[in-house]
């Protein structure tokens, strides 16, 4: 057959194959088209979970009665004009195919109102993009897009629609996340002419966070960290949940760029990194985040329903992400109470490094069962500088009198006892604190271990037959590249020829790893996000076997000095919440707590 132009109706058709996968889809080009008008409140009506109806109706800027037939033409839009502005997008739609698309598939009738008309008009459009007849309505200012009979002209793609509830169920989920991306703006909706949810915009902080809790739940208020950093022209605000509070399922996962919902691989593996050593094994992390920079540091015209987005500086906003949710895990301390506060601002004077290593050369010759506490009752007196003021002198804590008057009971109080040589039972200024011993010891020793990992120079050893590693030239030539990066880590790697690698030394720490596939890994990392954690990762394993070795196991009676040492040492170590596999480390029994549990005032 010879060359020939498709027929509009087509084309729209074909390009809403790639727009429109299902009644969802419709509804967020519809919803973000309302929010790139401006409106403060949206209103969306489903009826068959989309099938039969979709209406979205908003309170926004409108359109000119002789804009609407280019509307609902492929590729018109009033977003964008240059090359320029491509480059700088700013609002949610850009392309110009969604109502072209959506009514090649579908019966599209769109009414419309400006501020200074004196009427709206509506148009219908069948996806030919002719013969528009423009007629009067009531309307008032803004617009409404009313699409019925989805895939009425396409039956194959409606048979691949899952059930009614399915269907709905993702719209749902939809414009519950696009009310978090925007508080200032009311959703309403409606399903069979029942209303399942009315957001009312939130301008207040209370509000917000009420939005929060009906989309999120009230327990991940109470569980979550509010974030505000900013570096490098970047800035991250928004919550994330404590390690303890995390789910089996990503699907509490949000994650905005310029107020666009995204799903980015490079995004995933900075929260993956950051949550690395205090997650239990399975588990997924629950953040809510919003991530704003230059938009033209970011390409969001990489995908047909702007769902990714690229990154012009991948290893920055990598990096970024990875410190700034590393940094507000880890200043998460006893004093800190899990719920929604203000953390980690720049520049935060507040948070605090692990306390300095002492001498831990006899460590690997120390026998797990004769493992003594790295911390003396001695040095507890020292940098406990208030011992001159209402706390009384060790040894022994003993007198617990009136120390719930002093403003310097510490957030982890005075061990009481320690329960089945297992449990540290202690009393606080507001309640009752229980430590699982070996969990608190075996995180407050790891970070003990990385600190001086991190801060000496790496130990390596030469190996006395150089292993080749076969790779692609573009591995080879990221190596050479990065010869600095391996040598800070403990690697010796030089390029022996185009696509061969020559390791001629590993760090000590990795004697027993497989420095080949290690490596291998450590370069597509390299290739994917700019940077690889690898190395530091299998270090941290090694470090953690270490720790939890060298902690002090259960069966084993502390006296009282030895408890309190450990309590101190809890309040100034990073993550201490968690232990090294990410089980907790202590709980909190509040005076409420226990009044509720002997029915106390009622």
């Amino acid at each position: 057959m010879r060359i020939h132009a498709l027929p509009p109706q087509l084309i729209n058709q074909i390009a809403a194959g790639e727009v429109v996968e299902r009644p969802a889809s419709v509804v967020k080009e519809l919803v973000e088209n309302s929010l790139d008008a401006g409106a403060k409140n949206i209103q969306i009506e489903i009826e068959q979970s989309g099938i039969r109806l979709i209406k979205i109706r908003d309170d926004g800027s409108g359109i000119v009665k002789e804009d609407l037939s280019l509307a609902l033409s492929r590729h018109a839009t009033s977003k964008i004009s240059s090359l320029a502005d491509l480059e700088h997008i700013s609002s949610m739609g850009f392309r110009g195919e969604a109502l072209p698309s959506i009514s090649s598939i579908a019966r599209l009738t769109l009414i419309s109102r400006t501020a200074d008309s004196d009427c709206a008009w509506r148009v219908h459009a069948d996806g030919h993009e002719q013969n528009f007849d423009c007629q009067p309505d009531p309307h008032p200012q803004g617009t409404t897009v009313e699409v019925r009979d989805l895939f009425y002209n396409m039956p194959a793609r409606r048979k691949f629609l899952k059930s009614e509830k399915t269907e709905f169920s993702h719209i749902e989920t939809l414009i519950r996340r696009m009310a978090l991306s925007r508080f200032d703006v009311s959703f309403k909706l409606t399903h069979n002419q029942r209303e399942v949810c009315h957001l009312k915009a939130a301008d207040s902080e209370a509000q917000q966070l009420q939005r929060l809790a009906s989309i999120c739940g009230r327990e991940f208020i109470e569980q979550a960290v509010k974030i505000d950093f900013s570096a490098s022209d970047l800035h991250l605000s928004g919550w994330v949940g404590l390690p303890t509070f995390s789910r089996s399922q990503q699907d509490m996962q949000y994650f905005y760029v310029n107020g666009r919902l995204i799903k980015d691989a490079l995004v995933a593996h900075a929260v993956k990194q950051a949550y690395q050593d205090v997650l239990f094994h399975g588990r997924h992390p629950v953040f809510v985040l919003y991530l704003e920079l230059n938009p033209a540091l970011v390409d969001v015209n990489a995908h047909p329903a702007k769902s990714e987005v690229r990154f012009r500086e991948g290893r920055l906003v990598h990096d970024f992400l990875f410190s700034a949710l590393y940094r507000c895990l880890a200043n998460q301390r006893p004093a800190s109470q899990p719920k929604v506060t203000l953390a980690n601002k720049e520049n935060d004077e507040s948070i605090r490094t692990a306390s300095p290593l002492e001498d831990w050369q006899s460590y690997s010759q120390t026998p797990a069962t004769q493992v003594t506490l790295p911390f003396q009752v001695s040095e507890l007196q020292q940098s406990y500088s208030s011992f001159d003021r209402d706390i009384p002198d060790l040894p022994g804590f003993k007198n617990l009198e009136g120390l719930k008057t002093t403003d310097n009971f510490p957030p982890l109080g005075y061990a009481l006892a320690h329960l089945h040589n297992i449990y540290i039972l202690s009393e606080t200024k507001t309640g009752l604190i229980l430590v699982d011993t070996h969990a608190a010891h075996e995180r407050v020793t790891y970070e003990r271990l990385k600190l001086q990992y991190q801060q000496g120079q790496v130990p390596h050893q030469p190996l006395l037959l150089p292993i080749k590693i076969a790779v692609t030239a573009h591995e080879a030539d990221l190596a050479e590249q990065q010869q600095v990066f391996f040598a800070e880590l403990g690697f010796e790697i030089n390029q022996l020829a185009p696509e061969t690698l020559l390791v001629r030394a590993i760090p000590v720490l990795l004697a027993k790893a497989n420095p080949e596939k290690l490596i291998r890994d450590v370069l597509a990392d390299m290739a994917m996000y700019g940077v690889s954690s690898r190395i530091q990762q299998y270090s941290n394993q090694v470090l953690a076997k270490m720790a939890c070795h060298g902690s002090v196991r259960a069966g084993r009676r502390l006296t009282v000095d030895e408890m309190n040492a450990l309590l101190r040492e809890m309040e100034k170590t990073e993550r201490i919440g968690q232990c090294n596999h990410g089980r907790p480390t202590w709980i909190e029994l509040s005076g409420t707590d226990l009044d509720r549990f002997f029915l106390r005032g009622q």
